[in-house]
């Protein structure tokens, strides 16, 4: 018999392969609960078609037709762009730090502010009288030869020492190097001095100072009152420099300058104010200072504040540095220096004047939201004064320690930084040229004080309102400056100009409060980025984790894709052979080949062989077939 090999059905073929496809799908469903998406064009479907953001589901359901899928594509990514620009806006807005007033009135009891008043006249201390005298002598001099003026001095004993005599040569001496000059306006200056159409107003005034270098600074002006007070200041500095021990001009008369003082309907005394003198206003007295216990106010009105009677009548005052008559008075915080030159008013004589006040806080935010300081320890200037930081004090801190840098010595009117002595040019010939120099660049903003020194976030400012009227009255005037001159022993010489009456209390119980907050927070900034989010795709915060899902699933593909190029990369590029083992090489690359196992396919189709009867031949027919064979 004999076993012949054919071809298995198609069908038999397709039942046996089955289960292989079924097994290996199910290899591939277990291998997909790990693996990521074959392709980016499958990631990019499964979101569109899975998505809850609006208008994604569009770009797979048209994809038959290009036009709608390019039309929503279009809308699609212009509508991510308008969203994102929107964010952008948002984003700009938070980081700029807006803030948002708050405006608070409250009602509680006052602290009531220090209240500072000033003779608004320097005194003629005995200590360098002597000098301001000689000063007084060149002064009159000098107006006799420009303005043919001859001006009054009062009868002195001009008997002097040997020392004074010394004193007064070395003034003279001084002031000859920097005299008072007139010199021509700029539209004149190529006419001759004894032109006729030359006149005395078309000249300016003013006092020429040099440096050791012979390089002079002209400091002119347009008002010869001015000039002449200025003139007159410069040397009156440098007197008042000269004395070694500043309590030398303590010369305080409380009872000559202040008549009566009364706070809250109780009398006032002498733990009630603290003294200080000021160059070109005299004798100051600061009232509620912390010297002692602090005033409070818990009504409102003229007669719950502060009350006093001055006295305004000059005598042996100095008249070349004060024009004016009175006194000048400032409310300022407490822990706050009196700057008389930038808050102060003054007070006329003869008139009572009512200062009413309303105070007003501001609080600040630090930080990033404004450039504010908590007490001024981040500024890089040294705070000069025994105070707590201010805007004020800071700036004329940089001032004075600039002064002492650039020309060796203290302005006098500023306090004095530690191993430095104030200016006086028996010492420092040419500090007067340095400090005009130095001043000119610091209100030009040279100097950087006003960008170094930074507002407070937390200040205190009291809003003035004055009030005037006659006091005392015509009926009146006659008791009253009677019972003045029993009680006070004042010498009536000038009524009306004598006395005035100034009253400083509260305008009303409130007081308002200025604060700030951030107007722009992170929840505010998460809030206005999910209107953005649903106004533009309708979508929640779910729908932003499904887009970052994509992100990560694009980023991941990415790596996953550029891993296998690298493999196959990898085993298409033949092995390097090492050197001189080309037959090894040989024989390594055919034994796999020989050890390799081949595996066939050997399919048997085995039929049944007929049985022995039926190879008998069957009639007529056998002939014919052993015939073929």
């Amino acid at each position: 018999g004999s076993v012949k090999a054919g071809k298995m059905p198609e069908g038999e073929k397709m039942r046996q392969c089955k289960p292989e496809e079924e097994q290996q799908q199910k290899e591939e469903e277990r291998e997909g609960l790990i693996e990521f998406y074959n392709s980016y064009q499958e990631l990019f479907q499964f979101f569109c078609s899975n998505t809850t953001i609006h208008g994604a589901i569009r770009l797979v359901c048209s994809k038959k037709n290009k036009m709608k899928t390019a039309f929503w594509s279009v809308l699609f990514f212009l509508t991510f762009g308008l969203m994102y620009w929107q964010f952008g806006i948002l984003y700009r807005e938070y980081f700029s730090y807006p803030v948002n007033l708050n405006l608070n009135l409250n009602s509680d009891r006052l602290t009531f502010p220090a209240v500072t008043l000033c003779t608004l006249n320097p005194y003629r201390y005995s200590a360098i009288r002597k000098q301001l005298d000689k000063l007084d002598q060149i002064t009159h001099q000098t107006l006799l030869d420009l303005y043919d003026y001859n001006m009054s001095l009062p009868q002195r004993d001009w008997s002097t020492s040997s020392t004074q005599r010394r004193s007064s040569r070395s003034l003279l001496h001084h002031v000859q190097r920097h005299p008072l000059q007139r010199q021509k306006r700029d539209n004149l200056v190529n006419l001759p001095e004894n032109s006729p159409s030359v006149d005395k107003n078309d000249w300016k005034i003013g006092f020429v100072l040099c440096n050791e270098n012979n390089d002079c600074f002209h400091q002119a002006y347009s008002s010869g009152v001015d000039a002449v007070r200025e003139w007159y200041s410069f040397h009156y500095i440098n007197i008042l420099a000269q004395v070694p021990d500043a309590k030398a001009l303590d010369e305080s008369d409380f009872e000559n300058f202040i008549y009566a003082c009364r706070f809250n309907e109780a009398t006032c005394d002498k733990a009630n104010y603290t003294h200080f003198h000021h160059p070109l206003y005299g004798n100051c007295y600061t009232f509620n200072d912390n010297s002692s216990s602090v005033w409070t106010s818990s009504m409102p009105g003229i007669n719950n504040g502060l009350s006093l009677v001055v006295r305004t009548e000059q005598n042996d005052f100095i008249p070349l540095l004060s024009t004016v008559t009175g006194a000048r008075v400032m409310v300022h915080d407490q822990n706050e220096p009196a700057f008389m030159d930038d808050g102060g008013f003054n007070v006329r004589p003869g008139m009572e004047t009512s200062i009413s006040m309303r105070k007003e806080t501001t609080v600040r935010l630090g930080g990033s939201y404004s450039d504010c300081t908590e007490d001024g320890s981040d500024v890089p200037v040294q705070n000069l004064y025994s105070s707590r930081y201010t805007e004020q004090v800071c700036i004329r801190s940089c001032f004075q320690l600039n002064m002492v840098e650039r020309c060796g010595c203290a302005y006098y009117f500023y306090p004095l930084p530690g191993g430095a002595e104030y200016c006086d040019y028996t010492k420092h010939k040419a500090w007067g040229y340095c400090y005009y120099k130095l001043l000119a660049e610091f209100k030009a903003d040279v100097l950087g004080c006003f960008h170094k020194c930074r507002k407070p976030c937390k200040m205190t400012e009291y809003q003035l309102s004055a009030g005037y009227s006659h006091w005392p009255s015509a009926v009146s005037e006659d008791w009253v400056f009677y019972m003045l001159s029993q009680q006070n022993k004042y010498n009536i010489t000038s009524k009306r100009n004598g006395v005035a009456k100034v009253n400083i209390f509260f305008k009303e119980w409130n007081y308002k409060t200025n604060g700030e907050s951030p107007a722009f927070t992170v929840v505010t900034l998460l809030s206005q980025l999910g209107n953005q989010w649903s106004l533009w795709f309708g979508s929640s915060v779910l729908s932003v984790m499904e887009l970052a899902e994509l992100v990560l699933d694009f980023i991941a593909i990415t790596f996953i894709l550029a891993f296998r190029w690298f493999r196959s990369r990898q085993k298409l590029s033949p092995p390097i052979p090492p050197a001189n083992s080309q037959d090894n090489a040989a024989f390594q690359d055919e034994a796999p080949a020989l050890s390799a196992p081949h595996h066939f396919t050997v399919e048997a189709v085995v039929t049944t062989l007929p049985p022995y009867n039926s190879l008998q031949p069957r009639g007529p027919s056998r002939d014919g077939e052993e015939g073929h064979e």
